[in-house]
């Protein structure tokens, strides 16, 4: 029903702005080149209010926020919703993936990392006599699983975040009863099928 409720919302506003619904989650985006581009992307905020406001669909505005991205962004420029002016940011999570202005994806990936990092703590806690079968089955479950979301998005480029998620991997061989005392090296000869993802 709520699909339905707001399924002509990007009919509405494509003559100024480009609509992305998923669920609740709505963004909103232009490409601008121009100052008038500005104008146009304002507009196209001014029609989504007015969408909103015929539909009593109240906005919380404080979760409303502009992020730019590009070379040469006028950053000075305010957007307004409900003649409140829309908070800029330089990071913002988006459908559990977080994104910053250069499109590094290093925030998302320090935030996976210090999560991925107490699960093989907690694995071995609660599983101190795992064989190696059910093993890879906790790791898919508590470690692996937070690093395969979204990562056709965000997979790392850069040497020094590869290595970073690398170390979780390294970390979690050491868990297996059967290679604990091989090197990370020896372990992948070893081949213990762990399947740990390769970036």
């Amino acid at each position: 029903m709520f699909i339905i409720y707001i399924n002509d919302l990007p009919d509405v506003c494509k003559q100024f702005i480009n609509v992305y619904l998923f669920a609740d989650d709505t963004k909103l985006y232009k490409h601008v080149i121009t100052n008038d581009g500005h104008q146009v992307l304002q507009k196209g905020l001014n029609t989504f209010q007015e969408w909103s406001d015929r539909w009593l669909l109240r906005l919380n505005i404080n979760k409303c926020k502009i992020a730019f991205y590009g070379r040469d962004v006028n950053y000075e420029y305010k957007y307004y919703l409900s003649s409140t002016s829309l908070e800029s940011v330089d990071v913002i999570k988006d459908l559990g993936v977080v994104f910053d202005s250069e499109l590094s994806f290093v925030s998302h990936c320090k935030e996976k990392i210090n999560r991925a990092y107490s699960m093989p703590g907690l694995i071995k806690r609660n599983f101190i006599y795992s064989t190696e079968k059910e093993f890879v089955t906790l790791y898919k479950s508590f470690v692996r699983s937070h690093f395969q979301y979204a990562n056709s998005v965000w997979n790392p480029y850069r040497q020094g975040l590869t290595k970073d998620l690398e170390k979780i991997q390294m970390r979690a061989t050491k868990l297996v009863l059967t290679v604990k005392r091989l090197t990370y090296k020896e372990t992948e000869i070893a081949n213990i099928e762990i399947q740990m993802i390769k970036w």
